[in-house]
């Protein structure tokens, strides 16, 4: 691990003997593309430098221990304990840092919504799920934008939510929201005062980059309709829904959320760049398809990622065993606690099959 972390310390410094080179700086492809290299790497060389600090301290310290006079042997009998515990913890940081990262987690979300079993009550659980990913990104920042949706009955649910969140990491923070989340509570319309259990599935997409994905226009099917709201009610009298079939993978898009033909086309494009890319994704790797066909599921309550029991006001997430008494929290919005458990876990399971 420490050979590796030299090397990556060397080629820190020859790019920041690059980056202040007039022929790199001039040169604006180059400029960017060791500037970013730079970047990737500069937390690992900064937490790096203060491990070895640190290291070089304990080496003097305990050199102090062995010949120093009495006075300087008790300052460092105090200090070598809290230095042995700094470096444990750095260690530990480093050995994070040089994880294989996720080359999505940069990159913005598609994050689609859909509700499973339990009819009105699960549309309505989406319309709950669509505002809580909506005030979490609002935190960051990031923008969201609703590219397509299906309302569903007349309470303000929806069949299904798509949308596109931009901004910096939000695929490494959302990633962990792929699959079956049920919710357990009393419908308005229930007279009895039942417990109701529905699911809704979330799956998140991370956006393509044209170039990864070359669409072939001939291998599209394009149909354009009227779009509807609520009920069936006329949203404008011009056919701008837009409707594309992928003809070779028979992935199906639509989208008709904008009044203007064009701007839906183009947003339904996004949508099939990013499944494609998806699908690409999970061919080169058999085990991840199997892992995210597990996690996502069919949307029936009893498999499932998470659980939001109302009655109760708590959250549960299955995988990683964790229970929060926060719900009406959460709901608003507030997910970052769980978010930063999965994290945490998911990067304890990597450190576990890897080896340094």
């Amino acid at each position: 691990m420490f050979k590796k972390l030299h090397q990556i310390e060397e080629r820190y410094n020859e790019l920041e003997g690059l980056l202040s080179n007039p022929a790199v700086v001039n040169n604006r492809t180059e400029f960017q593309k060791y500037a970013k290299e730079h970047a990737d790497i500069s937390d690992i060389v900064t937490v790096y430098r203060d491990y070895e600090k640190k290291r070089q301290e304990l080496e003097e310290n305990q050199e102090l221990l062995r010949g120093g006079d009495a006075e300087l042997r008790e300052l460092a009998k105090e200090e070598v304990p809290h230095l042995r515990e700094t470096i444990d913890e750095l260690e530990k940081r480093l050995k994070i840092l040089l994880l294989p990262k996720d080359p999505n987690d940069e990159r913005n979300v598609f994050l689609e919504i859909r509700a499973g079993t339990g009819g009105e009550e699960a549309g309505l659980f989406v319309a709950d799920l669509f505002r809580m990913y909506g005030r979490y990104a609002a935190e960051y920042g990031w923008r969201v934008d609703v590219v397509s949706s299906s309302p569903s009955g007349g309470m303000g649910g929806f069949k299904e939510v798509i949308l596109l969140i931009e901004g910096k990491g939000a695929y490494s923070k959302l990633k962990y929201e792929s699959g079956v989340h049920r919710v357990q509570r009393v419908p308005a319309t229930e007279a009895q005062g039942r417990i109701h259990t529905s699911a809704v599935t979330v799956a998140v997409l991370p956006e393509a980059e044209d170039v990864e994905v070359d669409i072939d226009p001939n291998d599209l099917r394009i149909d354009v309709y009227r779009s509807t709201g609520h009920g069936g009610q006329s949203v404008n009298t011009t056919d701008s829904a837009v409707r594309i079939t992928h003809v070779p993978t028979g992935l199906v898009v639509t989208c008709q959320d904008e009044k203007s033909q064009h701007k839906n086309r183009a947003k339904a494009l996004k949508v099939l760049r990013a499944r494609l890319l998806d699908r690409m994704q999970e061919e080169q790797n058999a085990k991840i398809s199997q892992e995210r066909k597990n996690q996502v599921g069919t949307g029936d309550r009893s498999e499932r990622i998470r659980t939001y029991n109302f009655p109760q006001g708590r959250v549960t997430d299955h995988r990683i065993g964790l229970t929060l008494y926060n719900l009406e929290n959460i709901i608003n919005g507030n997910i970052q606690e769980m978010v930063d458990a999965l994290i945490t876990h998911y990067q304890a399971e990597s450190l576990k099959a890897a080896s340094f």
